[in-house]
């Protein structure tokens, strides 16, 4: 379930859209008065006219069974119906873009990935939630994800879904080694040089994985970039920062055979056993805990056939337990490292013409009923109460306990831009490739710095 930004050209210019194309004022449009019957989270009593409203959803992560859930309960509680629209990862900053200010075509409600929420919430592209943030979940709900989501104090866009990075690695090949799990960031360096060889990777990681890789520089006390008396400047410099990017130059020099120009790539193809070889190519990979499905032995059919999924040409894989494990990223003195959380916040549009309409469908999302059966699909739940319904697998208790020390990149207005420009896997890219932190460092901070604030 990998999430691919969008290409250079598209991102770099959204921002510049969103702000010519939204309100910076979040007021509700004028609604007709309402007369359906629904209730809120809280079992309220709300009345609501029915309307037909539309959900935009990203790529494919919300599975069949919940998406019929929401249909069903929409017509229910409203009497109108909800249709949803999936939205492909790769062009949907462009298309929110166009489509948000648009009271003719813009979805009623919309997921949106966590990173880019700052660069929406803060021109006005949502509706104000505020008042509903209590009902849907309150100091319930991901810190992180709701910060994000936040512009002046208020609530625009909401926690959608978590998913925590965790680390999978090959029990067997640990065990030839006779190497244990380890307990602090710098033994899991020592590791990977240590099972290191020109035909696997110690640890895979691409050279430009700059998502994975900003893992280092949080657990050595860095950040990416910081806002002081209302300006964010780049913070790649930070003494903090240096250290967990030359922690991370070293890990990749010593230990990754992947690209240098490598980043969203799929690393569990190179855990599992190679097809020509029987042979993993990597002992150890990162990547966020609904990847483990991608993890395991080949499937096989009575003739001996490998199986395939239903696109006909990815294997079926079965986990398992005696060959593959997982652990939480440690920290530097133990304990688990602050890791990057996947996942999406939701909001409702500004220029929605069913406002009261597309709130109710929230309250609908944000139900013990909804967010339970997303826990049981495998995505961390917005509310945080809904945790245990992920199950007690390891990569339920490791995505429990991410969850709470997750970090988010910045909450600066074009952080959207500075992700769709490409400049940080240059950067990444660059750094691993053995070039000179400190210099690189400078040169970076100038370039991603005066698109911040845009």
């Amino acid at each position: 379930m990998k999430k691919t930004m969008i290409g250079a050209a598209a991102a770099a210019t959204a921002t510049a859209l969103v702000l010519a194309g939204c309100s910076t004022s979040s007021e509700d449009p004028t609604t007709a008065p309402t007369t359906g019957a629904s209730t809120s989270p809280t079992g309220e009593a709300m009345t609501v006219e029915p309307a037909d409203i539309t959900l935009w959803l990203m790529g494919g992560d919300t599975n069949d069974d919940l998406r019929k859930y929401l249909v069903d309960t929409y017509a229910t509680q409203n009497g109108g119906a909800l249709t949803i629209e999936e939205q492909g990862w790769g062009d949907a900053i462009a298309k929110l873009t166009t489509a948000l200010p648009d009271a003719a075509n813009t979805p009623d409600v919309t997921e949106i990935g966590n990173t880019w929420s700052p660069t929406f919430t803060s021109v006005g592209a949502f509706a104000d939630l505020t008042d509903m943030y209590d009902e849907l979940g309150g100091d319930s709900l991901l810190p992180s994800f709701v910060d994000v989501g936040m512009a002046d104090g208020k609530n625009y866009a909401l926690p959608y879904y978590f998913g925590s990075r965790s680390i999978i690695y090959r029990k067997d090949v640990y065990d030839a080694a006779g190497l244990k799990v380890p307990m602090t960031l710098q033994e899991f360096s020592d590791n990977a040089a240590a099972l290191s060889t020109d035909a696997m990777s110690g640890f895979y990681l691409g050279g430009s994985d700059w998502r994975n890789g900003i893992s280092w520089i949080f657990a050595n006390g860095g950040e990416l970039a910081q806002e002081d008396g209302g300006q964010w400047a780049s913070t790649l410099s930070d003494p903090n920062t240096i250290k967990g990017l030359q922690m991370l130059q070293d890990l990749y020099t010593s230990g990754s055979n992947a690209p240098v120009t490598e980043f969203d790539s799929t690393p569990w193809i190179n855990i599992n056993d190679n097809d020509s070889t029987g042979k993993p190519e990597a002992a150890t990979i990162m990547a966020p805990n609904w990847a483990h499905w991608s993890v395991g032995d080949t499937s096989l059919d009575d003739n001996g056939d490998v199986v395939v999924g239903d696109d006909g040409t990815t294997p079926v894989v079965t986990w398992n337990d005696d060959k593959f494990g997982a652990f939480a990223l440690p920290g530097l003195d133990g304990g688990a490292a602050p890791v990057f959380a996947g996942g999406s916040n939701i909001g409702v549009s500004a220029a929605s013409q069913h406002q009261d309409a597309a709130k109710q469908l929230m309250t609908i999302i944000f139900s013990d009923e909804y967010q339970t059966m997303l826990a049981g699909a495998g995505l961390g739940p917005a509310n945080l109460e809904f945790t245990s319904a992920l199950g007690d697998d390891q990569f339920a208790e490791i995505n429990i306990e991410a969850a709470s020390n997750s970090k988010l990149t910045p909450a600066a207005p074009g952080w959207a831009a500075v992700e769709g420009s490409g400049l940080l896997e240059e950067f990444f890219g660059k750094v691993n490739g053995g070039g000179d932190i400190a210099a690189l460092a400078t040169e970076y901070d100038g370039l991603i710095t005066p698109m911040l604030n845009n």
